[in-house]
């Protein structure tokens, strides 16, 4: 069979908020769309998705919509990764019977200096408890939020119990030489190595890995995307550096408050800003900062007006 699996760019996709914090779904259709449309795939319910300030209801609610209204299901990696291993199974069920292209599984998070064997008891359950042939897992190892890493003891344990479900990881470490390694040691068997910023896409396919999950895909869509489709042609090494420029400027302040901050500013829709409790907005201050910063460098969201809400 033709490898069908998930490759690429994909973003874990910003959730737009009204006033009074409830899910703007009008904003999050039109958002996903124009991810879609910039060849960028769904990671919907990622860290800079705010998914651990989304319910589980919510979170299928939002699923039920993105399919309900075509877009395609195969270009979607959803965060299925909770606390609970009830709610981890629900998620993951219910994106396996929409035809998800996989799941981002973050590890159970709260409790701290749990061991490998928890870990793997947490991916077996739900795997056995879904027990369908169509379930692909990336795990998601980003130590520096959760606590609670992914070695690489643990991903041969489970490659060796679940060669055709354990599909790949993201790996948001920051540490290349993790990344690196995993490519190595996983990548030619099959097992998909995806970089946690587009500042590593370069190098990781240039490594064989299959691509990167990156919060500013949200905003830079269609350069990082443009690089994943030419990094074998010349000119690579300048598009990573502009790349990089602007990862910089975003970086330099709260990542998901500067994003929703930037998108608010080019659509005019500032009902973009919201972000949930507990995290808050840029001050006027910081927004202005931001957009003098990303006009110096002369970037611009690809259509950022195809983001806003008709009505705003």
């Amino acid at each position: 069979m033709p490898n069908t699996k998930i490759r690429g760019v994909l973003s874990p996709v910003l959730t737009p908020f009204n006033a009074d914090y409830s899910i703007s779904k009008p904003r999050f259709l039109k958002h996903c769309r124009s991810l879609i449309d910039q060849d960028v795939g769904l990671a919907v319910f990622g860290t800079n998705s705010e998914a651990n300030s989304l319910s589980t209801g919510e979170k299928r609610q939002l699923l039920d919509l993105l399919a309900d209204e075509g877009l395609p299901a195969g270009k979607m990696m959803p965060g299925t990764g909770c606390c609970a291993i009830s709610d981890s199974i629900e998620l993951t069920r219910h994106a396996v019977e929409l035809g998800c292209g996989g799941v981002l599984m973050l590890p159970p998070f709260y409790y701290k200096g749990v061991g490998d064997e928890g870990l793997y008891r947490n991916y077996a359950t739900i795997i056995d408890a879904i027990g369908d042939a169509r379930l692909k897992i990336y795990l998601y190892h980003i130590p520096q939020v959760s606590q609670v890493g992914i070695g690489l003891a643990l991903i041969e344990r489970l490659l060796k119990d679940y060669p055709g479900t354990i599909a790949g990881i993201k790996d948001s470490s920051g540490d290349w030489n993790n990344t690196l390694a995993m490519l190595q040691q996983f990548q030619p068997a099959g097992f998909d190595v995806f970089a946690g910023s587009e500042a590593f896409l370069l190098q990781t396919l240039r490594h064989g890995g299959a691509g990167c999950i990156t919060a500013t895909g949200n905003v830079n869509a269609a350069a990082i995307a443009r690089l994943h489709a030419t990094w074998r042609e010349d000119g690579a090494d300048a598009q990573q550096a502009d790349l990089n420029t602007v990862r910089g400027v975003f970086q330099k302040l709260p990542l998901i408050s500067a994003m929703k901050s930037a998108i608010a500013s080019q659509a005019g829709d500032p009902a973009w800003s919201v972000v949930r409790p507990p995290l808050v907005e840029l001050t006027g201050e910081q927004s202005r900062q931001l957009d003098a910063e990303l006009s110096g460098i002369g970037f611009q969201i690809n259509n950022p007006q195809a983001l806003a809400h008709a009505d705003a």
